[in-house]
């Protein structure tokens, strides 16, 4: 029997100033973002503010991004575990482009640059470590479920 998973979450728009879409600029592209049933807190989200979205919230492309590093990483920290790496520490300052249609119709994301900072406890580590981030694309659910290339540079320092 194959295992599956299930994710549900909820979109709510809380972006109607009155008018709803009665034009282009009537309304808010404010949302929020829930994990149905669980009692999470909720995600405060908007579009790109690029494309009128509120700056001070999450959207879609910045939350694709960081799904995309916090699967590497949940992924590295289980490989380096199993591998005898002890990591210590682990940061990552991700960057995702997105790269509009040249007519104008809309764009995707066309790459994304994961540059963890990753701190293990001995130098003997140094060199598997970095080698493991090579073996995190095979096995990453994210990496896995997308169309662009997912890059990392990754810094190894020694506690």
């Amino acid at each position: 029997m194959t295992e599956t998973h299930t994710y549900d979450v909820a979109v709510e728009w809380t972006g109607n100033l009155g008018t709803g879409t009665d034009t282009y600029r009537s309304f808010s592209r404010d949302h929020e973002i829930l994990a149905t049933g669980t009692g999470k807190t909720p995600i405060a989200a908007s579009s790109d503010p690029a494309f009128r979205g509120d700056a001070s919230r999450w959207n879609p492309e910045e939350l694709l991004v960081a799904s995309v590093a916090q699967c590497h990483m949940l992924w590295y920290l289980h490989l380096c575990a199993a591998g005898g790496v002890t990591v210590v520490d682990y940061e990552d300052r991700a960057h995702g482009v997105m790269t509009m249609d040249a007519h104008g119709g809309g764009g995707q994301i066309t790459e994304v640059v994961l540059r963890p900072e990753v701190t293990v406890a001995e130098p003997s580590m140094v060199d598997t470590a970095r080698a493991l981030h090579g073996d995190v694309h095979a096995v990453c659910f994210i990496a896995r479920s997308v169309n662009f290339p997912i890059l990392h540079e990754p810094v190894i320092r020694v506690q």
